[in-house]
Parts: structure tokens; C-alpha cells; sequence
């Protein structure tokens, strides 16, 4: 291979990779919007496709994000990759917060008791047993209850913000390829 490292990294410097990148964390944020900004589609289906990406990443249902944001951005007309990119808003770092917001927030808005404990969930039986039921109504349900306002708001957040930066870097790009051309447009007439 051309870009073959000479020395393959070891599986704990890949781990120690995947949870602090090497270069920084802005620049690993700033590739995500470089690759967002440069997909070619309308600025609606990308902004579509990122708010569907996030409004995902607050689902409780891990391991199904991908799955959830690819059909809320064909339901929303938005494309499908800028959702999968949209989904990296729920990461190891974020969902400790995003969990936590989210069950408050659903035991609030089904008025439980908020000094009643979590009832003590054994999982070995939960697996044998499969029984659901038992993660339900004490966990998943107020969770579930409490991400929808997170996800309107946050997908409403992010469509509006992706929405503008996209649309501006198109124009952009799209100034930057008529000033080469010597302000010929694509059909080759001169123009203004």
C-alpha cells in the first residue's frame, strides 16, 4: 500500500486513539465538518441528514442510531451519509449526559417520584430470562419519554446551523469555480 505505516500500531495505542485522538479533538470536530460541508447535495438534505443523525443519538436504543437516523433522513428528505456522520453527536463523551438529561427529564415529565430508587436490575437473568420487562419500566421508558424534546430541539438546532454553513460554502465554492473560468457559467456565456 502507498500509506502503509511501517510500524503497525498496537491494539492499546488504537484504543488510547479511539478515546483521545492524537492530533486533538477540534481537529477530529473539524474533519467532521469538512466532510459534511463537501458532500455533494442540496443544503436541505444534508442539513436534513445531520439533524436526523442527531435527533438519533438521543434514542436509548444503542447500536440502532445508524438504523434510526437512515430513515429519519429518508423521511425527512435528507441524505443518508450526512446522517450517519450526524450520529457521532451521541459518542462516549456526550452519552453520559445525553442519558442522564434524558431519564430526568422523562421521570419528570411522567411525574415519578424522583426519590424513589432505581430498582436493582439483574442482568444474568435479564439474559437468560429475556425478559425486557424489567429494563422498561424503571429505565428505557422514562428515557424514551425524555429524549423526544432533546431531539426536536437539537435536530432543529443543528438543521438551521448545517442549513446555513452549508448553503454559504456552496456559494462560496461555487464563486471560487466562476472566477476560474473567467466568469463563464456552466452554460459558457459570459457573465456580470
Amino acid at each position: 500500500m502507498l500509506f502503509r505505516r511501517r510500524k503497525p500500531i498496537g491494539i492499546s495505542e488504537k484504543i488510547r486513539i479511539f478515546f483521545w485522538p492524537r492530533r486533538s479533538f477540534s481537529r477530529s470536530f473539524q474533519y467532521f465538518g469538512k466532510r459534511i460541508l463537501r458532500l455533494t447535495a442540496t443544503p436541505h438534505a444534508i442539513a436534513a441528514g445531520v439533524a436526523a443523525g442527531v435527533m438519533a443519538s438521543w434514542s436509548p436504543f444503542i447500536g440502532f442510531h445508524f438504523i434510526i437516523a437512515a430513515v429519519l433522513a429518508y423521511l425527512l428528505a435528507g441524505n443518508i451519509l450526512a446522517s450517519a456522520l450526524g450520529t457521532a453527536f451521541g459518542n462516549p463523551i456526550t452519552f453520559p449526559f445525553i442519558w442522564a438529561a434524558s431519564y430526568n427529564l422523562g421521570k419528570y415529565i411522567l411525574i415519578d417520584d424522583f426519590d424513589d430508587p432505581v430498582p436493582a436490575i439483574h442482568l444474568g437473568r435479564l439474559f437468560n430470562d429475556r425478559d425486557l420487562q424489567q429494563l422498561w419500566e424503571p429505565i428505557i421508558k422514562p428515557m424514551l419519554v425524555g429524549c423526544l424534546p432533546f431531539m426536536l430541539v437539537s435536530g432543529l438546532i443543528f438543521y438551521v446551523a448545517t442549513y446555513c454553513g452549508v448553503s454559504r460554502f456552496q456559494n462560496q465554492r461555487r464563486l471560487r469555480l466562476l472566477k476560474r473560468r473567467g466568469g463563464r457559467d456552466l452554460s459558457g456565456e459570459q457573465t456580470v
